[in-house]
């Protein structure tokens, strides 16, 4: 059984396996364009950096040890990277999920985890994510070594992101807009707060979706993971996010696409979502030419193949698109 020291060295040893990620700059005609590739860390997607950084923590604050449980709601990527994780580190790991997870997802999960938890009753806002937290606080209750990592509340979260920040500023000299896709919330608050430091004039502009409760009332079925939330993140009051763009299913099906078509970069919903969401604002408000803008490629479309990338599951998502706006109407 691994001692405290042990556990913190592991941690360690993966955080070499993270970060320094690539940065590509884009072709385009309207300005300095260029994206962080986040999917080059360790488990695949940019949640490496919190994952890491909750635990460490965990273990050095003593909430963590050998025997302890770690348990976690998350629709994909957070639980991926705590999974791998758990596993180098030999303790166990709980995933609880939801319906709207992508079977590739699915899949590694039920490899990488001791257990997943399906949750598959909708709560009051249409999602599930307040469901999952209620399942996520009732396993912890039923034992007394849990640890919930709480991507959703844990200060630990954003504050791995200053690392990102500062690999940000030694990339670029200048910064003017930054576009970031919300879901806990954690990797724009954390950017807006250690970037802001670096380049006071950036403008932080978050990307959500429709459906989504974290910057609008309105609610809506969603079928994209990894984007958007069923509530507010209680992070955003630690943060100076200065304009939202709420792209449809539809806009950033195109944005995964053009992602990969124009620029070969094969990226998840949230890059899409980016990529979209930036094309859109920048020509909306004729940005100049001596202007620099970064999207954050959170993760790779490989886990999006069987819906975003499938022309079944498209066609059949933009059908209830059409049909919740028929009967909106």
């Amino acid at each position: 059984m691994k001692k405290k020291s042990e556990l913190l060295e592991e941690i360690l040893s993966i955080r070499k396996l993270i970060g320094n990620t690539p940065l590509l700059k884009l072709k385009n005609s309207c300005c300095d364009f260029y994206a962080k590739l986040e999917y080059a860390n360790f488990s695949g997607s940019i949640k490496d950096r919190a994952v890491n950084n909750i635990l460490y923590y965990g273990v050095l604050n003593d909430f963590i040890n050998a025997k302890t449980t770690i348990v976690e709601s998350s629709s994909g990527n957070f639980a991926l990277s705590a999974a791998l994780h758990c596993k180098r580190l030999g303790i166990d790991f709980i995933a609880v999920v939801d319906p709207n997870i992508n079977g590739i997802s699915l899949k590694m999960l039920e490899l990488f985890a001791t257990q997943v938890v399906m949750v598959d009753e909708p709560d009051s806002t249409g999602g599930y994510l307040l469901n999952r937290i209620k399942k996520v606080e009732e396993i912890v209750r039923s034992g007394n070594n849990y640890f919930w990592t709480n991507q959703y509340q844990n200060e630990y979260n954003y504050k791995a992101y200053s690392i990102l920040a500062d690999e940000i500023k030694n990339s670029l000299t200048t910064l003017d807009y930054l576009f970031v896709s919300v879901s806990s919330c954690g990797t724009i608050v954390g950017l807006s707060k250690f970037l802001k430091e670096q380049f006071p004039s950036v403008k932080i502009v978050a990307v959500d979706i429709e459906g989504s409760l974290i910057f609008s009332g309105t609610k809506k079925a969603r079928f994209i993971s990894g984007l958007g939330a069923g509530q507010r993140s209680g992070f955003l009051d630690e943060s100076t996010v200065d304009d939202v763009i709420i792209l449809s299913h539809e806009e950033i099906i195109k944005g995964c696409n053009d992602l990969l078509n124009e620029h070969s970069i094969f990226g998840g919903g949230s890059s899409g979502a980016c990529y979209y969401g930036a094309m859109k604002y920048l020509k909306k408000f004729k940005i100049k030419v001596k202007t620099t803008a970064l999207i954050i490629c959170p993760d790779k479309g490989t886990g999006y193949l069987d819906n975003i990338f499938n022309e079944e599951w498209v066609k059949s998502i933009l059908e209830k698109e059409i049909q919740f706006e028929t009967a909106k109407n």
